[in-house]
């Protein structure tokens, strides 16, 4: 009786019903959003930065990461790659072998970073083959190098031209190498950009006379929520006094700082919204309590239980909570679902910075679920917080006042 007797209530007035079922839909609705567009902001983002470069995690020699040298290189052994590709999550296993060499041009020299990949594998990763900008791409076991295009500028050379890289090899063996230049390639970091000379795994082993050696194997995996879990199984799984497994997180420190500084920004915009709308919402219930005063006097003074009128009160507002709730995220979930499919291109001057830092010029939406759910218990307990208010207002009402107002 008292759901049917709420129910009734709500649509006595329908001008105010609407108006709090648009105020909580519109709270749900603007709420979700945001944070949809904000997760899949830096969803992208975070996949862009490690797909640039790192990987989502990395397995060293222990010791290799505070002392980046070929001292502290490792046995490429295929049982090892095969151990940790068993995990159902990591998707690619991307082994390197990285030092340093000064590169020299028809008449100048620069140092370089010199990294030895697994083209195919590479590319995998990091979609190094889209970055080509002249020339073609490496091949397995081709002994030709790979230029960034800052580099290439500097050392004046074009594909075709010869580089003379000199180094110090593994445990201080003489290093010195003379290369065609395969490609060309340009990386959005004016630091990489000026510096990466790549060579295929086996030539880079060669040059360094490190044997079957390599300095890291970058992992790519399904979920990027998952990567701590697969850090802690991997560190379980590997001889933890000869290995370091790393996260993203770990190697880039810098990037988690942003993003909780964003996070907390966007945070603190969302409770700016949620505040203005309990505000409204207030309102309404302030409307509701003021237009009713004379019917809830006159309930009382004929004899019903002031818990019984808060009992319907309450419900009443519940359903409007619920209603408005649901309505808002009816109203968002096909936006966001169409938006998740068709992002919202980005043009100008902006797309062309986008695309310089290899990314899609798109402002995605995610739609994972728990974006929703968030959105909608919280505007849920605000609303049903403010219902407090008409539950107080019936419990200090005074039935004769009430009737001569």
């Amino acid at each position: 009786m008292y759901l049917l007797l709420a129910w009734r209530n709500i649509w006595r007035n329908r001008r105010r019903t609407l108006i709090t079922l648009a105020s909580v839909a519109f709270a749900v609705f603007f709420s979700c959003m945001m944070q949809s567009m904000h997760t899949a902001a830096w969803g992208n983002l975070i996949d862009n930065a490690v797909r640039f470069y790192t990987g989502y995690i990395q397995v060293h020699q222990q010791g290799y990461w505070n002392d980046k040298t070929l001292d502290n290189s490792f046995e490429n052994k295929p049982a090892l790659q095969k151990r940790i590709a068993s995990n159902p999550h990591i998707v690619t296993v991307v082994p390197r072998l990285e030092s340093f060499a000064l590169a020299s041009g028809t008449d100048r020299t620069k140092g370089t970073l010199v990294i030895g990949i697994e083209p195919e594998k590479e590319d995998g990763l990091t979609n190094l083959r889209n970055k080509m900008r002249g020339g073609s791409y490496l091949k397995t076991g081709e002994k030709k190098v790979l230029l960034a295009e800052g580099l290439a500028h500097f050392l004046k050379l074009a594909p075709k031209d010869t580089v003379v890289l000199i180094s110090q090899g593994y445990h201080g063996a003489n290093a010195a190498g003379k290369y065609e230049v395969a490609g060309i390639v340009k990386f959005p970091s004016p630091q990489l950009n000026d510096q990466v000379v790549y060579l295929s795994l086996a030539e880079a082993q060669w040059l360094y006379d490190t044997g079957n050696r390599i300095t890291s194997l970058s992992l790519l995996v399904d979920d990027p929520e998952k990567v701590e879990t697969i850090t802690g199984s991997l560190e379980q799984e590997l001889n933890a006094t000869q290995f370091e497994v790393m996260s993203w997180q770990e190697m880039m420190p810098e990037l988690v700082q942003s993003f909780e500084i964003d996070r907390l920004g966007g945070e603190i915009i969302l409770y700016i919204l949620y505040a203005v709308i309990g505000f409204g919402i207030f309102g309404t219930f302030l409307m509701m309590t003021a237009e009713r005063r004379y019917e809830m006097g006159v309930m009382i003074a004929i004899g019903m239980s002031r818990l019984k009128l808060q009992a319907v009160m309450f419900l009443e507002i519940i359903m409007l909570a619920l209603g408005g709730t649901l309505l808002g995220l009816l109203l968002s979930l096909p936006v966001i679902f169409y938006l998740h499919h068709n992002p919202i291109p980005v043009t100008g001057n902006l797309a062309e910075l986008y695309q310089n830092y290899g990314m899609e010029p798109v402002i995605p939406f995610s739609r994972k679920a728990a974006i929703f759910l968030r959105q909608a218990y919280i505007v849920a307990i605000i609303t049903s917080v403010l219902g407090i208010y008409p539950l107080w207002f019936i419990q200090r009402l005074i039935p004769v006042t009430a009737l001569r107002n």
